[in-house]
């Protein structure tokens, strides 16, 4: 990407106590041409029904907006919603949910070039502000498909804390995933003589480092939500920038990505399978994982593959299935031979959270 290349920045990030019973005034603030604009929230069932109240708060707001239910995360679900903003002549999109939605609502904003708001209800990954939405394509195939970053994203906090924990420590994970992707972004551009761009580079470390030293341990407390919210965001500021994924995805996601593939059974979530993901990338990468290990412990965030279902062979399997997920992407995969003993240790290890 040149230096020339333009990209978006969100207007407002708001991170406030009960922000989405006056969407209306933030929205004043920032965007007030917004205001009286015709809108749609898009939500999934269940989150309609425990957050109606709010729901038909923010609806209201905007001048009575339609609520769509979604059915599923996929690419057909976004093209509907598009096509229906794009007949009826809708300005405004909101998404209102976890990944799954933010993800359909993000990429039907894109495709009908209508004004995207973001309300996350959990904090569960960086797909809140990044440039990517990944959408179920044919089954439960799914592909990452670019996108335009939201307008304006309103986080509120209440709700964030009542969200199940976790999808908090799934938001934890993605951010902590950084470590081991800056590595691989970084020794990727030495091996494709490419330049790593310095300012998103900045970011992506700057959203590590400010949940990684985070002086308040209480996942709970507003303080470390706001911290939380803007580490999703800058990551997802960081792919903007960049032009890809890199500053946020490296061998961690390779993993993840290969449990979603080839093993759909397995519950867990991405930004866990991620954070499981980084322990082993750190040892490939010649990096000591303790100081991840003891993060991860504080949060109770729990990094034992067998938590998950994950026996000793699937977990060498999935690494060996990880390097073949995205051909091209250059990682320290590429330099580490497939070891059963090594990676019986790495499992032994993380099995027992030392």
């Amino acid at each position: 990407m040149n230096q020339h290349t333009r990209f978006n920045l969100p207007i407002c990030l708001a991170v406030e106590e009960d922000a989405f019973f006056h969407t209306d005034e933030i929205i004043r603030r920032y965007i007030p041409d917004m205001i009286g604009q015709k809108t749609v929230i898009v939500s999934e069932q269940f989150l309609i029904d425990i957050y109606r109240e709010k729901i038909d708060d923010i609806s209201h707001d905007f001048g009575g907006a339609e609520i769509i239910t979604m059915n599923s995360a996929s690419f057909d679900e976004a093209v509907a919603i598009a096509k229906k903003v794009c007949m009826e002549e809708i300005k405004v999109i909101i998404g209102f949910g976890g990944g799954r939605v933010l993800d359909t609502a993000k990429y039907a904003a894109h495709i009908s070039k209508a004004v995207y708001i973001c309300m996350p209800s959990s904090l569960s990954n960086d797909s809140l502000a990044s440039p990517f939405a990944v959408l179920e394509t044919v089954g439960s195939t799914r592909r990452t498909l670019d996108c335009k970053i939201p307008t304006a994203i309103i986080v509120d906090t209440n709700m964030i804390n009542n969200a199940p924990e976790g999808q908090t420590l799934s938001g934890i994970g993605d951010t902590i995933a950084k470590h081991t992707a800056l590595y691989d972004w970084k020794l990727s551009a030495a091996r494709t003589n490419s330049r790593v761009d310095d300012f998103a580079y900045a970011l992506s470390r700057m959203s590590y480092d400010s949940v990684y030293h985070c002086d308040e341990k209480n996942m709970k407390s507003r303080v470390f939500i706001r911290i939380l919210s803007r580490a999703l965001v800058m990551g997802g500021l960081a792919m903007e920038i960049a032009g890809s994924s890199r500053p946020c995805s490296g061998s961690e996601h390779l993993f993840a990505h290969a449990i979603e593939e080839f093993y759909p059974d397995v519950k867990i979530s991405h930004g866990l399978a991620v954070a499981l993901g980084t322990i082993p990338a750190c040892i490939f990468q010649g990096q000591s994982p303790d100081g991840l290990l003891d993060f991860f412990r504080t949060y109770g965030l729990d990094i034992s593959p067998k938590s998950y279902g994950i026996t000793e062979e699937m977990f060498a399997d999935m690494w060996e299935k990880a390097r073949t997920v995205r051909p091209g992407r250059i990682t320290v995969l590429d330099d580490v031979k497939h070891d059963r003993v090594q990676l019986g240790e790495i499992y032994a290890r993380m099995t027992e959270g030392k």
